[in-house]
């Protein structure tokens, strides 16, 4: 009697360690399946690891530096804004962009084939890290760290923000076309009941010094009626937005993805995808131990 019940023990045992090892192996095969998925759909990669420029890119790979946005014409290949820098060895995985100082001017990349924008249900995510303490280290008023549209965050603009007064909100805005949402203007827009209403605001998000916070912009179904998005930090949902209806209307050949707009802090690991990311997948990129260009390879 004694010996059958070893020997039953033993079997669970076994089978036990089967079913596990059948599950490690299903888990790998996911995370697997969603690195190929991440590798087709990826559309700009800047690791900042290899200088300034995108490491992958599907249009113009080089950063733009200019002192004005009103002066695009002026635009010059390379970093010229002595704010910004690249800081080594302290980014999320490797050496980081780095903006010092709250300074005019921008550094962008070109949006054309960069981010897959579409007149007719456009889907794309933006996925990047950032690292500050938003209430000690930026100075009074709004601050973009990144900042996508052909003319303006109230007029076709997709942004992220944090507010301009301490204690500071973070807050992602996806902003159709301003002739839709604002017909008769007065005042300033960023006061305006229907600019704030489209608004997804984050009270007490999660930034601090010596910190990596990640983010995920996903937006599916603009320039229909049903467009939606929604804001990931730290791999979780921030919030959401459905029935977005208003127009999205780009000159795509003037649309810049522009970085760190009064910004002072680090910035990582900037990636766009012409596809909105899962949940798992948005999880494969805060979990992971390494940068997405060894996520993708």
């Amino acid at each position: 009697m004694r010996y059958s019940i070893q020997l039953l023990l033993l079997l669970t045992l076994l089978s036990s360690c089967k079913e596990k090892t059948i599950e490690e192996k299903t888990e790998v095969s996911n995370i697997n399946k969603e690195q190929l998925a991440l590798k087709s759909a990826l559309t700009l990669y800047a690791s900042f690891d290899n200088g300034i420029n995108a490491d992958f890119a599907k249009g113009d790979d080089r950063l733009y530096s200019v002192m004005n946005r009103k002066s695009l014409d002026s635009a010059r290949i390379g970093l010229y804004k002595d704010s910004v820098n690249i800081a080594k060895t302290i980014g999320k995985y490797g050496d980081a962009l780095q903006f010092k100082d709250k300074t005019k001017g921008y550094v962008f990349y070109k949006s054309l084939n960069n981010i897959a924008y579409s007149t007719t249900d456009w889907d794309s995510s933006i996925s990047f890290w950032l690292s500050l303490d938003p209430n000690t280290d930026l100075k009074p008023g709004y601050c973009d760290p990144i900042q996508i549209t052909d003319s303006g965050y109230n007029d076709a603009g997709i942004w992220v923000d944090f507010t301009k007064e301490n204690p500071r909100d973070f807050r992602l805005g996806v902003i159709g076309d301003r002739d839709s949402w604002n017909p008769n203007p007065e005042g300033p827009d960023n006061e305006n009941p229907n600019f704030i209403s489209q608004l997804i605001p984050v009270k007490s998000p999660p930034f601090s010094t010596g910190k990596w916070t990640h983010i995920v912009i996903n937006f599916s179904e603009l320039n229909t009626a049903n467009g939606k998005t929604e804001l990931f930090i730290n791999g979780e949902s921030a919030g959401s937005k459905t029935s977005i209806k208003d127009p999205f209307t780009w000159e795509i050949e003037n649309s810049n993805i522009l970085l760190g707009l009064s910004y002072i802090g680090l910035m990582d690991e900037l990636s766009i995808f012409n596809k909105v990311l899962s949940k798992n997948e948005i999880k494969v990129l805060y979990n992971s131990k390494t940068p997405i260009s060894a996520i993708v390879k």
